[in-house]
């Protein structure tokens, strides 16, 4: 008995230990393809940690089932010393997924968001307006098209929140990828994308293709001059956020470590740069934001889910 108590409160001791923590190598799990816009920002984190913390931070990218299987791992070991950086498909895999394998609300702890962006919503050059396109998609349903990077995909996801939210019915086209889907969108297979400015605003400032609106609820710097896409259908808001995240029971003096050891990236450094250029903002500002997004997002698309049918 004695045995099994132990085993089953693996953090009772810690928070008088936290000051020595870490004690040996932290594994940071990124639960996609190694060399992806996950991975590096979170090396450039890991370096950091390790510098402040005095142990290694080594990540190890642990892809499959969209993003679902190193999440599992994480939760499954539930060890201070295995961290999680994900990215919003956190939030949305249980909603998409028969067995997820873990409850983001129940088994993660959030540490801080590491950054947020907005997307667009995008149309080739010469394309009618949203208003239009709308009006269109309201007289015929399902005869505007939207594509996305993927079937249950964050894209797909925005473009469905979208539709729900003006009441329109658009039909969508999952493509392998945002670079499959621009292709599709130029070659005049489908009427808008939904897509990170990274992918989008090249083609815009080349003429290529026409910002319809952002998905964050107001104007961005990226797009000057295009519409949030809440001027439209008001309330609605989407983005994709990145984040670091402990497993079920990770102490609250940890998290404050982590976070303050993470402060010196905020300005003039590698992630900075990076997030800037993709159009992200850098956050980590502890894990109150955080746990806020999930919170509100978590609910949000299980009940997307149900209305819509869509699964991963």
């Amino acid at each position: 008995m004695q045995r099994r108590a132990i085993l089953s409160t693996p953090f009772l001791a810690l928070p008088a230990r936290a000051q020595a923590w870490p004690t040996r190598p932290v594994r940071v799990v990124v639960p996609f393809a190694a060399g992806g816009p996950v991975e590096i920002p979170t090396r450039i984190m890991a370096e950091r940690l390790g510098q402040a913390l005095g142990q290694p931070f080594l990540v190890e990218a642990r892809p499959g089932a969209g993003g679902a299987l190193g999440v599992q791992l994480v939760v499954r070991e539930n060890d201070p010393h295995t961290l999680l950086v994900t990215t919003s498909s956190v939030a949305i895999l249980p909603a998409l997924m028969r067995d997820a394998g873990f409850d983001p609300l129940r088994d993660l702890t959030p540490i801080t968001l590491v950054s947020d962006a907005p997307m667009a919503l995008v149309a080739r050059a010469g394309s009618p307006d949203l208003p239009t396109l709308l009006a269109r998609a309201r007289a015929r349903p399902g005869s505007v098209s939207y594509a996305s990077s993927g079937a249950g995909s964050t894209t797909h996801l925005a473009g469905a929140l979208f539709a729900q939210r003006a009441g329109v019915e658009l039909l969508h086209v999952p493509y392998r990828g945002a670079g499959q889907a621009s292709g599709a969108l130029l070659a005049g297979d489908t009427d808008m994308l939904v897509t990170g400015l990274i992918e989008s605003v090249p083609h815009v400032r080349e003429g290529r293709m026409v910002a319809l609106g952002v998905t964050a609820p107001e104007r961005v710097p990226q797009l000057p001059g295009v519409p949030a896409l809440a001027e439209f259908v008001p309330g609605y808001s989407m983005r994709i956020w990145y984040a670091m995240l402990g497993p079920r029971g990770f102490p609250a003096a940890l998290t404050e470590r982590i976070v303050a050891a993470l402060q010196p990236l905020r300005e003039g450094s590698a992630l900075a740069t990076r997030m800037a250029e993709s159009g992200a903002v850098l956050r980590l500002e502890g894990p109150a934001p955080l746990a806020a997004r999930l919170a509100e997002e978590v609910p949000l698309w299980r009940e997307l889910a149900a209305r819509t049918g869509i699964s991963a």
